[in-house]
């Protein structure tokens, strides 16, 4: 659906911001630190399961990321478990090869995590004992220029999460239409004055490195969140868009009740409305499923296959040392 006119600016708007975003952003870059990293693991491992339970088990870290979360359920498994972790991102690839070397225990598989129920079949694993994700982009794709992620430093305009297959950024914004560009910026990223912005970008091409897409969006751009870059809102849009990540999260999360026996658990951290809505309906649908002919359906059958455990934030001191963990909730389900 197209969005709504924009051009009028609401009273509710903030105050007219300065020219430029503020020199001290709460988007500048940051350590890579893992969020909610005791959190997740404990409620992996701290189920009806147990970490007694005897024999070989199996979890999977369906976003490994720079392998914090992986490390912590390794520290936690036996001798004869096994760990399955997933990423698309080469760099995480590298690093999880390098930890495969210390720990024979970790696989890593090159791929989505939508290939969950595929790939774990291709390794013979027929249920696991807990499964993790991490979503959207990692602190160090957006600390490295290079990756193309980061509105704050110049680099090529790329955003791919796997950088060796896909259109770039760049690329995509040549090919796509600027109605259904208004579209992605409006629904993946909320961006209200999603036309105009837009219309600029398509006018201004071709852009080739974040620094000029970023001017683009701030000189079309009216106003914008106090302490945030006017690009925050269609640089996520974006690389959501080129990256399918809302269609590859919504792919595993109707996979996992599948994968998981019966007391194991899921643990999925989101940083905004539009990943944790999807994981919070998600959750409801399984817990309480309706009718095969409610309007709302998604599912094929009406039997309860997950339960409700927690929703949990980060702590105060968490936000202290890793501000980029502020808007981050984990929501834990266990299979029934």
């Amino acid at each position: 659906m197209t969005p709504p006119d924009e051009n009028a600016i609401s009273s509710a708007s903030p105050a007219n911001p300065p020219e430029s975003p503020p020199p001290h952003s709460s988007d500048a870059p940051v350590a890579h630190v893992s969020v909610l990293l005791q959190p997740t693991v404990d409620a992996l491992m701290d189920g009806p399961l147990g970490i007694s339970d005897t024999g070989p088990r199996v979890f999977v870290d369906a976003t490994f990321g720079r392998g914090g979360h992986s490390r912590a359920l390794l520290a936690r498994l036996g001798p004869q478990d096994r760990l399955i972790a997933f990423d698309k991102d080469p760099a995480a690839q590298a690093e999880g090869a390098r930890l495969h070397q210390q720990d024979s225990r970790l696989t890593m598989v090159h791929a989505s995590f939508a290939e969950l129920s595929s790939q774990l079949a291709a390794l013979g694993i027929a249920g696991v004992h807990g499964i993790m994700a991490d979503l959207g982009v990692s602190s160090p794709q957006l600390d490295e220029a290079g990756r193309g992620f980061s509105f704050m430093l110049d680099g090529p305009l790329d955003m791919r999460m796997d950088c060796s297959q896909g259109l770039t950024a760049a690329k995509w914004l040549e090919n796509v239409s600027e109605v259904a560009l208004a579209d992605v910026l409006f629904e993946y990223g909320e961006e209200r004055y999603s036309r105009r912005i837009a219309k600029a970008i398509k006018h201004a091409l071709p852009l080739t490195t974040t620094l000029q897409l970023a001017e683009v969006i701030r000189a079309a751009h009216p106003r914008w969140e106090k302490n945030k870059h006017p690009a925050t809102r269609s640089f996520q849009a974006i690389r959501i868009a080129i990256n399918r990540e809302l269609a590859d999260l919504d792919s595993f999360l109707q996979q996992t009740p599948a994968q998981l026996v019966p007391g194991a658990r899921l643990a999925v951290i989101s940083f905004h409305s539009l990943e944790d809505r999807r994981v919070k309906q998600f959750i409801q649908l399984q817990a309480q499923p309706p009718a095969n002919d409610h309007p709302f359906a998604v599912t094929q059958t009406t039997q309860k296959t997950l339960r409700k455990v927690a929703r949990i934030a980060p702590d105060a001191l968490e936000i202290q040392h890793n501000p980029r963990s502020r808007s981050a909730w984990l929501r834990v389900a266990e299979r029934v």
